[in-house]
């Protein structure tokens, strides 16, 4: 085993804010649970076949919950086939119908994605409120930037911080009379700094668990970089019990970098996290394509493990120090294989990216092992 660095370097751990625990179906959120990862599906809901075969795909890459759209009766009676063939839990996205909530509660929804204000009146809250009890179901108050209450936006002029807290606390406080508090809350908006505010602002008044993202973030790159410094800002302050990376990508692609962002943060340790450096004229082997083919060839591994792929001696030995497994480039076509740590063996650079790829796998199955007892 690697050494444990949290153990040496204290300033690296994270206090989270603490929040009431709820459920989403059997993924508990808040409280002291690990920060869940979801995604959405972006097909057809009632087109059960491919909706199903996008969840499974999300399930592989290890998404703890799924959220699906349920416009239309025929989305929210498709849930049913769905739900009975992954399983993954999942929120039902409803917008403005009460009955698509009732709807989706009944057919095998673990939460649903719901503004209450938007639904109708409090009858109509009470109505979806008994469903979700009957059903198990929690609910996500999910405020939106670029939807926010016409009244809102007269008074304040535009959306802001203020503003979005505001509906929050207004959709909160319709559960809240109904005696409901299986809620969590999310006030996402595109634009960085507003989105940041607005958490920190609700943060401090509700104990109800937060959904994190920056909603319509962008395609891969832009919206990887605004989502890890908007949600990583958030992160290291302790806020957040579920995140969504919202990409114009695949949702897969969603999944991966979600993880990545909590592990380079600690919270989560799900995959291999390949330590590498971006090569220089030391390097002794093509650490670009390697660490490129690594990534391809080690994504189904799901258990944590550290790998670091350094170019030359300067920094390899060191980065290795703290890493399951190493590769540091020598000379002469040859690299030094590390295991936790320690110098293990030499291997030629032909054949180092099958010999590292064997050595992750093997640490896999012990760690499967060792989980098993």
């Amino acid at each position: 085993m690697a050494t444990d660095i949290t153990q040496i370097r204290p300033w690296r751990t994270i206090e989270r804010r603490k929040s009431r625990q709820i459920k989403v179906g059997d993924v508990l959120v808040g409280g002291d649970a690990p920060i869940a990862v979801q995604s959405m599906t972006n097909t057809i809901t009632h087109d059960v076949a491919a909706t199903t075969a996008q969840i499974k795909r999300l399930e592989e890459a290890g998404a703890d919950i799924v959220r699906v759209s349920c416009p239309d009766p025929d989305s929210s009676a498709a849930l049913r086939a769905i739900t009975d063939n992954v399983s993954v839990p999942l929120v039902a996205d409803i917008h403005f119908h009460y009955k698509r909530g009732i709807e989706a509660a009944d057919n095998g929804a673990a939460c649903l994605r719901i503004n209450p204000g938007n639904i109708g009146g409090q009858h109509r809250v009470r109505e979806v409120v008994a469903a979700a009890r009957a059903n198990g179901c929690s609910i996500r108050i999910g405020v939106n930037g670029g939807s926010l209450e016409k009244e809102l936006l007269e008074r304040f002029g535009e959306p802001t911080p203020d503003a979005m807290v505001e509906s929050a606390l207004m959709h909160a406080r319709m559960l809240d009379d109904e005696g409901f508090h299986d809620y969590k809350i999310s006030v996402k908006a595109s634009d960085v700094f507003m989105t940041v505010a607005a958490y920190h602002q609700l943060a401090d008044i509700t104990d109800a668990p937060l959904h994190l993202g920056i909603t319509e973030a962008g395609g891969t790159r832009i919206g990887t970089v605004k989502s890890s410094i908007g949600m990583g800002n958030l992160l290291w302050a302790g806020i957040g019990d579920t995140i969504r990376v919202s990409l114009s990508d695949e949702p897969e692609e969603e999944i991966r970098v979600g993880f990545d962002m909590l592990k380079s943060l600690g919270l989560r340790t799900r995959g291999v996290n390949i330590i590498s450096c971006p090569s220089c004229a030391r390097q002794g082997f093509d650490v670009i394509k390697t660490v490129q083919t690594l990534e391809e060839k080690l994504a189904h591994i799901a258990e944590p493990i550290s790998l670091s792929i350094i170019g030359c001696v300067v920094n390899g030995p060191g980065e290795a120090m703290f890493t399951d497994l190493g590769f540091t480039g020598g000379s002469a076509g040859y690299g030094m294989m590390y295991h936790a740590g320690k110098k293990s063996h030499k291997t030629n650079n032909e054949d180092m990216i099958e010999e590292i790829v064997a050595e992750v796998e093997k640490r896999a199955e012990a760690l499967r092992v060792e989980k098993a007892g």
